[in-house]
């Protein structure tokens, strides 16, 4: 296999990846030293998260195949891009995090369920609950009117109870 259809297998593979993504984020790690690096990929990794250095030129081409061109103005400069395959939330989370701690991490942009998105648009998905935190809310609102029945016929069980013993 040549250089030539190598480089194109690799761009069909960053298209998949644009494809099948939840979400996609584009950052700058510049400034970041290898222990930084490492514990970012550590923590995205545990998150099942993908991140990988692509040459800007290659997800360009990427980008076409896709129809995601508006990504382009932020392939500047050395890129690492974030893949999250499971949701929309956890990539933008854990990045945004670790830029409040090491601002040497820059986020650019990004694609999310199919949109492409500002740096100010991943911050704001990153403070959503995630899809634990999500199901958790809503399982206590589902439990909230059982508890509440449930304290009421207590209630009135022990009225009942007490109107019984005075008689």
């Amino acid at each position: 296999m040549g250089v030539r259809e190598e480089k194109e297998q690799l761009v069909q593979q960053i298209a998949e990846k644009l494809q099948n993504s939840k979400s996609t984020i584009v950052t700058d790690y510049r400034g970041l030293n290898v222990a930084q690096v490492t514990e970012l990929r550590k923590q995205l990794r545990d998150n099942n998260v993908e991140f990988k250095v692509l040459k800007n030129t290659l997800t360009r081409l990427a980008t076409q195949k896709t129809d995601y061109t508006g990504l382009d103005d932020v392939l500047v400069g050395p890129t690492a891009i974030a893949f999250g395959e499971e949701d929309a939330v956890t990539a933008a989370k854990v990045l945004v995090d670790f830029a409040k701690k090491n601002d040497k991490l820059e986020i650019k942009g990004g694609i999310v369920e199919g949109q492409v998105v500002s740096i100010e648009e991943i911050k704001a998905l990153a403070s959503l609950p995630s899809r634990e935190g999500l199901i958790s809310m809503f399982l206590s609102v589902l439990q909230a009117p059982m508890r509440n029945f449930a304290l009421a016929v207590k209630a009135v069980a022990e009225k009942n109870e007490e109107e019984g013993q005075q008689a």
